[in-house]
């Protein structure tokens, strides 16, 4: 959903009067909402992998009196053409995906060697499927809302740690454990910054909180620990206030990038070459393996060396070089 922002930018781009509404899980509400590019949002109540053709349908019906003269079309599935479709929308774009022929009428045939990152694949589509380029995408950028900042400062008690420099650390993926560099390694970070004076703060899911518990028990229970405690709303503003951050291939460092922090994301399973960190002061750091990426869960090969064997000192001197 952060990705999708470049998207965004690159319509206003080409027309700057273009209104743009997404059609969206509730859940990314509160992203689209720190999009200026975003006029409104619409809800998606269907999940991924639901068919229900009759809700789909009605939600096209619903769709049809904002008269839209375009669909972009960012999920490549058979099931995602069909509200576009029913809705009459005239102009539907996407990559042809599960042979959507009829259901797009604007189709493109994916060439991952000429856009291997996914941010150019959907900045691709509003071009021209005959340009012989494409401008490069434009970085995502979030903007804050500084009531609400200040009203999760409030909340979590935040205003003393602002006194001394923020280490945001973003222990969690949701993908799964293959993900995730060691919390243990996370711990020995915090309290070297913390040697140093800087407040350390936790984010995450509920689902990240034994990440953070392993994390806290390790420092002493020395860091602020979020995880599970704020909306994704707060979150957002929250990093905002972070001198630096150090994250795995999740989300939250997706949103770290666009807010143009000081960011040091762990790649192990996942490959950079295709989602990487889309902001200025964003630094990857990985083993390059041979056995990574695999892009699984968890890792097939019962190791997990490519986070494992990649030290604290590394992500440490990294983190170092990215604080501006």
């Amino acid at each position: 959903m952060v990705m999708t922002q470049s998207l965004f930018k690159a319509i206003k781009q080409r027309n700057s009067n273009t209104a743009i509404d997404v059609l969206a899980p509730d859940w990314s509400r509160p992203i689209l909402a720190r999009m200026p590019e975003v006029r409104q949002a619409h809800v998606m109540p269907l999940g991924h992998g639901v068919l229900r053709l009759k809700e789909r349908y009605r939600l096209a019906q619903t769709l049809k009196p904002y008269g839209y003269d375009q669909a972009i079309l960012v999920p490549n599935s058979w099931k995602s053409g069909l509200v576009p479709w029913w809705a009459g929308i005239p102009k539907r774009t996407g990559f042809l995906g599960e042979c959507r022929f009829g259901l797009l009428n604007d189709f493109r045939i994916l060439d991952q060697k000429k856009f291997p990152k996914m941010v150019d694949r959907l900045v691709s589509l509003v071009w021209d499927k005959n340009a012989a380029s494409i401008p490069s995408a434009p970085l995502p950028s979030l903007e804050i809302d500084p009531a609400s900042q200040q009203a999760a400062i409030d909340k979590f008690s935040l205003r003393e740690a602002l006194n001394s420099p923020v280490l945001a650390l973003c222990p969690g993926a949701e993908f799964g454990a293959s993900k995730r560099w060691p919390e243990k390694y996370y711990a020995e970070v915090a309290l070297a910054k913390q040697k140093e004076g800087w407040s350390v703060w936790l984010f995450g899911s509920k689902n990240d909180q034994p990440v953070a518990e392993h994390i806290q028990t390790a420092t002493g229970g020395r860091c602020t620990d979020l995880t599970g405690k704020t909306n994704l709303a707060e979150a957002i503003d929250l990093l905002s206030l972070a001198t630096s951050v150090v994250s795995n291939d999740s989300g939250l460092m997706h949103v770290a990038a666009a807010l143009q922090k000081p960011l040091v994301a762990v790649y192990g399973s996942t490959d950079p070459g295709y989602t990487p960190p889309l902001g200025d002061h964003s630094k990857v750091v990985r083993l390059s393996l041979p056995c990574s990426p695999c892009f699984k869960r968890e890792c097939p090969l019962g190791h997990h060396q490519c986070m494992e064997a990649l030290i604290p000192g590394t992500v440490l001197s990294a983190l170092n070089t990215t604080v501006v």
